[in-house]
């Protein structure tokens, strides 16, 4: 075999297995990648994928905008809906509710963050009625409330501007959308299962992919998609795992599709359950549903009757039971070897970040793309941002677990009380005096996120900007009061979710 390292640029690249992650890179490869590099996937249709992350979040735009994607055509092909943000049931106490939205939340004034304006008129209004609740000045919130949807507005002083959206789609279709994209942009696709992987002994670098049937793949760059196994850069290179199950406990999921008993609302849901959280993914067809849990605290059959309990129509297909560690390898990129998708980590869905940290290895890699000689400080770097990002998107997750009240079962009564990162730390710090929420570095979660999530979850700071106490009170109260007139109109005008995709992007109904 010929070696993987040497001078001059990469000719082969082998995407080692497919799934979302599989065809999300072979796509982007194959689209933006220079002339003369050939791309090779390798799956074998014996290996199940996950494929149960349905929801996603708005920089999926962004990927499918790369790649030339037609929206009204990716959301027939993939049966999807609209997605204006995630309710959250039951979590800071069981019966509080709240949506944390895309999109921005109200408007800043003279230099002030909006929350901070709402926070001082809160505080002093005769009434709570009087300054509402801070998703009364968020367009995403109330336009899903009412079920509606429409695409936002280009012209930055309308309200519309300000609304965020994402999709659920099925995992599968888009995987299959994706092949057939990447394929005819010249992708090849090899059916086949690997027995080994071979290795130069002098280097270290991954040479080939030794086939069930004795054929070899040989390459010079390796993209690790294969799932949980992490066959190459886990099980032969040897990166070590780092388990962050202290700190997200859940470890177990059960699936479940399901009919729809209605129209599609525009919002995924996820409802805090005795030990765990229970998913509510509305697509055209379907309705996509879950419980995510510790096992620890429940039992897999109790968790299964549970959800089946908790249906809301038929059951579309036999439920899939999951078993998962929150956490991530040590290293990202090692050799010549990239992981990417669930071989590199994994966070639980609830703030439908997977398919988001799949995009962000592949633009990671694409703005890194090596040459043969592999370039460690490229590797470093690389590893860097893509090892913060998946803290930062960690911490945001442990925040909902943390950030809660209740105390009703010994699960939230660990969660409550559990020491957490002191990078979480330090913000819930900030927070908690003056209403301080600080964007570091890449952070993919905006300030709103945090203020939605925080506020949502019955964390009230104690003061807020001294800034904004120099806003005089019928000035911020008339602001307010505007402002939240203009969303609540501007919401009760746009067309129901349903209207808007039976006009643009329905998909064909399915077979009988």
């Amino acid at each position: 075999m010929t070696g993987a390292r040497g001078e001059g640029p990469i000719k082969r690249v082998v995407i080692v297995g497919g799934g979302t992650a599989g065809w999300m890179t072979a796509a982007a490869l194959a689209r933006l990648t220079a002339a003369g590099v050939a791309v090779t996937l390798i799956e074998s249709d014996e290996i199940g994928t996950v494929g149960v992350g349905e929801a996603t979040i708005p920089t999926l735009h962004d990927f499918n905008h790369l790649l030339g994607i037609d929206e009204d055509e990716f959301v027939r092909a993939t049966q999807a809906t609209f997605k204006l943000g995630i309710e959250f049931v039951g979590w800071g106490l069981p019966e509080d509710r709240y949506i944390h939205p895309f999109g921005r939340l109200g408007r800043d004034a003279v230099g002030i963050k909006f929350h901070n304006i709402w926070l001082r008129q809160m505080r002093a209004a005769a009434s709570a009625q009087e300054a509402g609740r801070i998703g009364d000045y968020s367009i995403a919130v109330q336009a899903a409330l009412r079920g509606r949807f429409t695409r936002p507005a280009g012209d930055p002083a309308s309200v519309l501007a300000s609304l965020g959206y994402a999709f659920h789609f099925d995992a599968g279709l888009y995987a299959r959308y994706l092949r057939g994209l990447a394929e005819r942009n010249g992708v090849t696709r090899i059916e086949g299962r690997i027995e080994k992987v071979d290795v130069e002994p002098e280097s270290g670098f991954v040479t080939g992919v030794v086939l069930a049937d004795g054929r070899c793949v040989e390459g010079e760059l390796f993209i690790d998609c294969s799932g949980f196994r992490s066959l190459i850069l886990g099980n032969t290179l040897g990166v070590a795992f780092e388990s962050w199950q202290h700190w997200l406990p859940c470890d177990r999921a059960i699936a479940a599709p399901c009919t729809n008993p209605e129209p599609p609302v525009p919002y995924t849901r996820a409802t805090a359950d005795a030990a765990g959280w229970r998913w509510r993914i509305p697509l055209q067809h379907r309705m996509g549903n879950g419980y995510v849990y510790s096992s620890a605290h429940l039992d897999d059959d109790a968790a299964e009757a549970r959800l089946r309990s908790m249906l809301e129509g038929s059951l579309a297909a036999a439920p899939r039971r999951l078993r998962f560690t929150a956490g991530r390898r040590d290293t990202l990129w090692k050799k010549n070897c990239v992981a990417i998708g669930l071989s590199a980590g994994f966070l639980e869905p609830l703030e439908s970040t997977s398919i988001h940290l799949i995009q962000s290895g592949i633009a990671r890699l694409l703005a890194l793309f090596p040459d043969r000689s592999f370039a460690q400080h490229e590797i470093d770097e690389y590893n860097r941002t893509l090892r913060l990002e998946y803290e930062q998107v960690r911490d945001f997750v442990i925040l909902h677990y943390h950030a809660t009240q209740r105390g009703d079962t010994p699960f939230w009564q660990y969660c409550r009380t559990m020491p957490v990162p002191d990078s979480l730390t330090e913000k819930l710090e900030l927070w908690r005096g003056n209403a301080r929420v600080f964007r570091r570095q890449d952070d993919l979660f905006t300030e709103d996120s945090w203020v939605a999530v925080l506020l949502g979850q019955n964390e009230v700071p104690r003061g807020q900007d001294p800034l904004a106490d120099a806003l005089p009170a019928d000035e911020s109260r008339n602001f307010l009061a505007h402002l939240r007139d203009v969303i609540s109109k501007t919401a009760a005008a746009m067309p129901t979710q349903a209207e808007f995709i039976a006009r643009h992007c329905a998909a064909p109904p399915l077979a009988a």
